[in-house]
């Protein structure tokens, strides 16, 4: 476990806030909170009972949306989602959103698109703030992916991610916290759609200190060829709608197909961050078969969120705890 109050009060912006540490101790707690889910037991004193979510949001949302409101139901507290009533930037300014929402309620979830908006949410909240997905990252999404890689696999130790792709906000979260965990990830991506260079950077410098390693390809075999995870994300993201086309022809040669899975790991898993397009980045056949954990990585944003939920606004005496809140 993490030690106790170790993330108490702290932002998460960016994967990368994290230390290795921290994150093994979040999925530990996170693995304890599934298992009690899996049990249909309930903590007997809530850990989050009384406590208040603000959820903002200026993109749409399925997973991200669902698993923190019930997350925060199934550990005691409420959840409050803001879309339309909040226009960051137009109605009222990111501060004065920040010094209101502070006094009103424990932590937010912030949904929307440039990172510098989260960034600034951050700086005037004095109370937790959660990237719920910005253009440059979405760590709650790869803290799940990692959670679920480690429960298929036991360890990190070996483990190598192939993503076949758009070198986009999941690559990068996924990248950085690869890295932080010592794995290997690899990107095959068609030319004009690399990751930032400076996630790219930051995610060689936390490898180079872990003995993971970050690795670049053009060709989809050759990335995926002996990978343990083989991983991709659709063509075309909300907001890049007007590219669809461009999109589709660009990355016509990336789909993960059975032609594709055939080049990697025997004991290989696939993975996608949904919503998926079937038919276009992923086949049907890959998705609903017997090496796809897909729904497994969406059901575990669940636990996972509810474990960075407890450290972050949970009573410190409950961070060293099981995750059944019991001494």
């Amino acid at each position: 476990m993490s030690t106790a109050g170790s993330l108490q009060g702290r932002d998460l912006l960016s994967v990368a806030d994290l230390s290795r540490s921290e994150v093994e101790g979040l999925f530990d707690r996170a693995a304890g909170l599934k298992a009690e889910f899996r049990a249909g037991r309930r903590d007997a004193q809530p850990a989050l009972a009384g406590r208040t979510l603000a959820m903002l949001f200026q993109k749409p949302s399925l997973r991200t949306r669902v698993t923190f409101e019930a997350g925060m139901a199934q550990l005691g507290g409420h959840a409050i989602y803001l879309t339309n009533d909040v226009v960051l930037g137009t109605r009222e300014s990111v501060r004065d959103v920040a010094r209101n929402l502070e006094r009103f309620v424990d932590a937010i979830v912030i949904r929307t698109g440039p990172h510098e908006v989260a960034i600034e949410l951050a700086a005037h909240a004095a109370i937790p703030v959660i990237n719920g997905l910005t253009l440059r990252e979405h760590p709650c999404q790869a803290l799940a992916d990692l959670f679920t890689i480690r429960e298929h696999f036991g360890e990190f130790a070996g483990v190598v991610l192939a993503f076949v792709g758009d070198g986009n906000n999941v690559y990068h979260s996924l990248a950085l916290l690869g890295a932080t965990l010592g794995i290997e990830v690899r990107l095959a991506h068609p030319p004009g759609y690399a990751p930032n260079s400076r996630i790219v950077e930051r995610a060689e410098a936390l490898a180079a200190a872990t003995g993971g390693r970050i690795v670049f390809a053009s060709d989809p075999a050759e990335v995926v060829a002996g990978a343990s995870v083989v991983y991709t994300d659709a063509w075309t993201s909300m907001g890049q709608e007007a590219e669809t086309e461009e999109r589709r022809d660009a990355f016509a040669g990336f789909q993960v197909n059975a032609e594709l899975l055939a080049n990697a790991g025997p004991e290989a898993i696939v993975m996608h961050c949904l919503p998926a397009h079937r038919g276009e980045e992923i086949t049907s056949a890959v998705m609903d078969g017997p090496q796809s954990v897909i729904f497994d990585q969406s059901e575990n944003r669940l636990h996972v969120q509810k474990a960075l939920l407890v450290e972050l606004i949970g009573a410190p005496d409950l961070a060293g705890q099981p995750a059944g809140g019991q001494p």
